[in-house]
């Protein structure tokens, strides 16, 4: 049995909006990891939180700067 669709729609509780926010920012990274070990994929992740804190995810062996000129040549 599958689960449920759910609306999508703004926490209006700020307590609650920034404990889902770091539960799927985690579980983000966490698949960004899962997809770079085995695949071998460039991957960078940048995720800034509405109270201003920064958070990235790179691929080991790549900078932020190696990932935009990758894109920028494709």
């Amino acid at each position: 049995m599958g689960r449920g669709k759910i609306e999508i729609k703004k926490i209006e509780n700020a307590t609650s909006r920034q404990v889902t926010y770091s539960k799927r920012r985690n579980g983000l990274f966490k698949k960004a990891q899962e997809l770079t070990v085995p695949c071998d994929a460039k991957v960078s992740l940048i995720m800034l939180s509405t109270t201003g804190k920064f958070h990235e995810f790179l691929s080991p062996n790549i900078t932020t700067k190696g990932v935009f000129d990758l894109y920028q040549k494709t």
